[in-house]
């Protein structure tokens, strides 16, 4: 308000100086209302203006609201639609229990040097069925990026794992196994299966 009556004053002290009169009883009366003719349009520029922006900012709080009302509206839809995945997936998941536990397996026999044992718990290469159940639940259950990435990156540990333990070599065959387990545990915990799985 103090910036608006400044403004008032300054326009109608200018508005007052160089007015034209022809004599002295009309000039003061003339410059008086035209000082304060500019100075009420003043104010309701001023007016108006403080007006307009509370009302713009409103409707764009009002967009913003509703693009986030949006998101938490997909964002739940998402969320069911995986948990119902998730429910009609029995079979995958106990393909996914299978694994865990011969990893368990797998790990004891190499922590113990004995890679013979872990070798026939593996089978004789990555093309063995349950390699492939493990893969047919990833196709499943896996749906955003981080999920497919963490799905490579255990497919290609469990490759050097084969590979290691094929070779007896015990250092790389504990490097490959901790490789394998972190990306599952990853993708188990990026597919929200934490606490539906044993062994973790």
């Amino acid at each position: 308000m103090a910036t608006t009556f400044a403004a008032v004053t300054t326009t109608a002290t200018r508005a007052v100086v160089p007015l034209p009169c022809k004599n002295a009883s009309t000039a003061p009366g003339a410059a008086v209302t035209l000082g304060r003719r500019e100075g009420l349009a003043a104010c309701f520029a001023a007016l108006t203006l403080s007006l307009a922006r509370p009302a713009s900012a409103a409707i764009l709080e009002a967009d913003d609201d509703e693009e986030l009302l949006e998101r938490v509206k997909k964002d739940r839809k998402k969320r069911l639609e995986r948990q119902g995945v998730i429910i009609s997936s029995d079979k995958e998941k106990g393909y996914l229990q299978e694994l865990i536990y011969k990893l368990s397996k797998v790990g004891q026999a190499i922590e113990n040097n004995d890679l013979a044992a872990a070798s026939s718990l593996l089978g004789p290469s990555t093309n063995a069925d349950w390699v492939q159940n493990v893969n047919a639940a990833f196709a499943k259950l896996s749906t955003s990026p981080e999920e497919k990435i963490e799905v490579d990156n255990f497919n290609s540990s469990l490759a050097s794992l084969f590979s290691s333990v094929g070779d007896r070599d015990v250092e790389y065959s504990k490097l490959a196994f901790v490789s394998s387990a972190s990306a599952l545990e990853k993708w188990i915990g990026f597919a929200g299966l934490v606490g539906q799985l044993k062994g973790l």
